[in-house]
């Protein structure tokens, strides 16, 4: 027959979803506060307590020191003792001892105490249970009743554990009821004070991609592949598909027989349109792919170095509003889908754009070598201004002449990228091959501005565009340029410096801080001068001060010789002065790297003497900046000088 206390031990377990150690420790635990309730005993004595599983009969063991008599027997063991539990112990050494008492002696108190001990450590596990079950779902599927519904969100029960739907994870236009059954998407899971806290969301492109895995079994066994989607939860989304497999049709696979399959999901996902995209490594088919249900009649694309990648794409008059979609939705999702900016344009807007653009350079030659074309495309021209109907094949001219006129502008679009490509090239040249393996993360930034630099990917290229193309790293920063670039700088100079610039740096950094002392010695000598009486004040060579000694101190000094007393014009009285400026110390060669804490006459406790040394090195830092001379066609390192100095604002570090 099982006791009694096996039985609640394992009612506890099951109630709880417990391993039988989390349990078992709960209770130890619980023992060893007790005792040290009941008993008082230190914090730094060791204690430990030991729990039969079949019978739950307690053992408590406390450590002792052996000694020959027993003085304090909570902290004291005789040697006969302490050997029956250790038996090479001898006098002085810790030995661990059974407690002789019973928890039944335990007081009120004591009793209390484990009982909030116990309960403490159940909740404790069980939170790290739920924890530890839901965040190995993250990024799946979830089942949910809901529980109550507000503006801000919306409550659901998992069971065991609750979770809540943002406003934002909603999908527009979807009402939500007590006790309806949702299908979710687990965004986020973290740790809580009263649980784990657990968000999900029905409006992540990553639900749509779960639902596509569950229903089509091609998705799920690999033969078909998801390469991008892009959604706006409610209205329309796109999804790009690939097979991996031979005879495999990706497009019809996940609409399925009848478009069950794809049916499915979008009574799932409030009727939301779903367009399914075989995805090619053509670019041009892809966007022609990626704007349907609008047919395309061409796509040239420009993947600019310093603009980005844009497609530029043609299509029918009557094709012109379905290509876009309402409120740009269609060419939204298209770019979102491809990763291309998309510009698209009627056939008739292409020609009348090239009709005002014929005296331009990729044009001109078209009204010799195009003159027949040029006279059918303007005679279709002035009847479609007249309103009168224009026929298919005379669309199709215009469509050709179209064409003919984007792949001119393409092609010396393309020559200005070569061109611009070799400039960058030349740069990089330059440049530390080493930077273009550095992440941005090593740069000493704030967050924020690390985020905006992130497409960059590594420092070289944020270094090339610093010394070229400023333009685009502004772009990027956005708001945050004005306060972001000085630090940029700080943070290109600190990381990639090549070996030869270094070198320059640390030699003007050492001609500065000579400068700069010259410049306080001076603000000094003014001081004194400034206080002392004008008529008291002469100048003293240091040597011929130390070799004149007081004539009433001479004779102590040098014997019976008399001393030849100074001529009255040569006199010289010093005013007093209670301190004298120190010998300067030899400037230090790694003036970059100096150090305030280390100076010998630096005075920590001073803040003004703090925050001035901190601020010269901040103006010396601000003053270097990487300069790309077009002359050498080299990155060279360049100071801002003062204007008092009568030169340039400039000056290289490489003269």
């Amino acid at each position: 027959m099982r006791s009694e206390f096996e039985l609640a031990f394992n009612e506890i377990t099951e109630l709880r979803a417990l391993p039988r150690e989390v349990v078992l420790e709960a209770l130890q635990t619980a023992l060893v506060s007790a005792y040290r309730r009941d008993t008082g005993a230190s914090s730094a004595q060791r204690v430990e307590a030991d729990i039969d599983p079949s019978n739950g009969r307690p053992r408590i063991f406390v450590e002792k020191e052996v000694v020959e008599s027993v003085e304090s027997p909570r902290t004291e063991v005789d040697l006969e003792r302490a050997r029956f539990y250790e038996p090479e112990a001898q006098l002085g050494d810790m030995v661990m001892v059974q407690v002789q008492r019973t928890t039944k002696k335990f007081g009120r108190i004591a009793a209390q105490t484990a009982k909030q001990v116990i309960l403490q450590k159940i909740r404790e596990a069980e939170r790290n249970s739920l924890y530890e079950e839901f965040v190995e779902r993250e990024g799946d599927l979830i089942t949910g009743t809901v529980q109550s519904v507000n503006q801000s969100m919306v409550t659901l029960s998992l069971g065991r554990a609750e979770a809540v739907m943002p406003r934002a994870q909603q999908i527009p236009g979807e009402r939500y009821r007590p006790h309806d059954k949702l299908r979710t998407y687990v965004l986020e899971v973290k740790r809580g004070s009263g649980g784990p806290q657990i968000i999900v969301s029905r409006s992540h492109k990553h639900m749509l991609r779960r639902l596509l895995e569950y229903e089509v079994p091609e998705i799920y066994n690999g033969q078909v592949e998801i390469k991008n989607i892009a959604r706006e939860a409610g209205y329309r989304s796109k999804v790009a598909v690939a097979a991996l497999q031979d005879g495999i049709d990706p497009v019809g696979a996940c609409v399925g027989m009848r478009g069950m399959r794809i049916q499915n999901i979008v009574k799932e996902l409030h009727d939301e349109k779903i367009d399914v995209i075989e995805w090619v490594s053509d670019q041009e088919v892809f966007i022609a792919k990626a704007l349907s249900p609008a047919r395309v009649n061409g796509v040239y694309l420009d993947d600019d170095p310093d603009s980005g990648r844009t497609a530029v794409v043609i299509v029918p008059d009557d094709q012109l509003s379905l290509a876009i979609g309402r409120e740009g939705q269609n060419a939204r999702l298209a770019a979102k889908l491809t990763g291309w900016r998309i510009d698209i344009k009627s056939v008739t807007e292409a020609v009348q754009d090239a009709m005002q653009n014929l005296h331009s350079a990729p044009l001109a030659d078209l009204e010799k070598t195009r003159a027949d074309m040029l006279s059918e495309v303007g005679r279709i021209m002035e009847k479609k201004a007249g309103n009168r109907t224009v026929m298919p094949e005379e669309y199709t001219t215009l469509a050709q002449f179209a064409d003919l006129v984007e792949r001119r502008l393409l092609e010396q679009r393309e020559m200005k990228r070569r061109a611009r490509m070799e400039e960058i090239n030349a740069v990089k040249s330059t440049l530390p091959q080493g930077a273009f393996e550095l992440p941005i993360d090593v740069l000493e930034l704030p967050e924020s501005v690390l985020d905006a630099l992130r497409p960059l990917e590594n420092v070289g290229e944020i270094m090339w565009r610093f010394l070229i193309d400023e333009s685009s790293l502004q772009r990027l920063l956005g708001r945050l340029a004005g306060e972001a670039f000085p630090q940029l700088q700080i943070a290109l100079d600190r990381v990639v410096i090549p070996e030869v610039l270094e070198t320059k740096l640390e030699e003007t950094a050492v001609a500065e801080a000579v400068e700069e002392e010259e410049e306080a010695e001076e603000a000094e000598i003014e001081a004194v001068a400034t206080e002392a009486p004008a008529d008291e004040v002469a100048v003293q060579a240091p040597a011929e001060a130390e070799a004149t000694p007081d004539v009433d101190e001479a004779p102590a000094a040098f014997g019976d010789e008399p001393v030849a007393e100074p001529e009255p014009e040569t006199e010289i009285e010093l005013p007093p002065v209670e301190h004298s400026r120190p010998a300067r110390e030899p400037v230090r060669d790694d003036a970059d790297d100096y150090d305030i804490e280390e100076d010998e006459d630096f005075d920590p406790f001073d803040d003004e003497n703090v925050e001035s040394k901190r601020k010269k090195k901040k103006d010396r830092q601000k003053r270097r900046q990487l300069v790309f001379d077009e002359k050498s066609g080299e990155v060279v390192a360049k100071r801002r000088r003062k204007g008092r100095r009568g030169r340039e604002d400039w000056d290289d570090y490489l003269d």
